[in-house]
Parts: structure tokens; C-alpha cells; sequence
């Protein structure tokens, strides 16, 4: 599935959490695909199963996967439980703007790297 860097000075979960937003992210899990459990995680990555539970506990509030009780962890439907999420990344995502605009990068880059993320044709 993936590996973890110990040389990443982030801690563990997060890293996992981030590994598994982009799996989810690029398509690679799909909306309501079983996650592993944890202790399956724990046992291929060799680490405490508390760090993974950390991890899907994060995941789960920021609306990337859901549990069902004794089934397990799965990845969550689109727009389920976005609002929230999404306004605090736009505020992310502003800071991170105005910053760039600064420090000169070009708004036409910009704009670019927004249409190849929404898969529109860039000129």
C-alpha cells in the first residue's frame, strides 16, 4: 500500500493520514472501498495499531473515511460532511495565495495550476 519515511520528521499518523488522503485523493481508494483494519496496518507497517487509529480518527473527522461499528473503516462518499473542511482549507489556500503573490509567482501559473487540477484545458 505504502511506506513510511523515518527520516520524515512528522510523526507517523501523520504521515499515514497523508498517504492515505492521497490514495483517496488520486482515486487509488474508492467511496466506501474497506479500509485495511488497524491492526492489519499496524502488522504491515510495523508500528503501534494506536498510531494507525489516530490516524483513521483524524481521517474520519476531516470526512475522508467513515466507520461502522465491528465492519470497520471505509472511504466516504464525496460531499459528505465537506462544508466545514473546505472553508478551512480556502483560508489555508488564501494565506497560501497571498504569500506567493509577494513573493512575485505569476498569476497566469497560478491560474494553470488550478485548471490541470480541475482538469481543464491550460493554454
Amino acid at each position: 500500500m505504502f511506506y513510511l519515511d523515518p527520516a520524515d520528521p512528522r510523526p507517523l499518523y501523520e504521515q499515514i493520514k497523508e498517504k492515505l488522503k492521497r490514495l483517496i485523493i488520486d482515486g487509488l481508494l474508492t467511496e466506501h472501498s474497506p479500509l485495511p483494519s488497524v491492526r492489519e496496518l499496524a502488522v504491515k507497517l510495523a508500528i503501534n495499531p494506536n498510531t494507525i487509529q489516530k490516524a483513521y480518527k483524524d481521517l474520519e473527522a476531516e470526512g475522508f473515511i467513515y466507520s461502522k461499528r465491528g465492519k470497520g473503516s471505509f472511504v466516504a462518499s464525496l460531499g459528505q460532511n465537506n462544508q466545514k473542511r473546505i472553508e478551512e482549507l480556502l483560508a489555508v489556500t488564501e494565506a497560501y495565495l497571498k504569500e506567493l503573490s509577494y513573493l512575485g509567482a505569476e498569476k497566469d501559473s497560478l491560474l494553470s495550476l488550478v485548471k490541470k487540477i480541475y482538469k481543464e484545458e491550460t493554454e
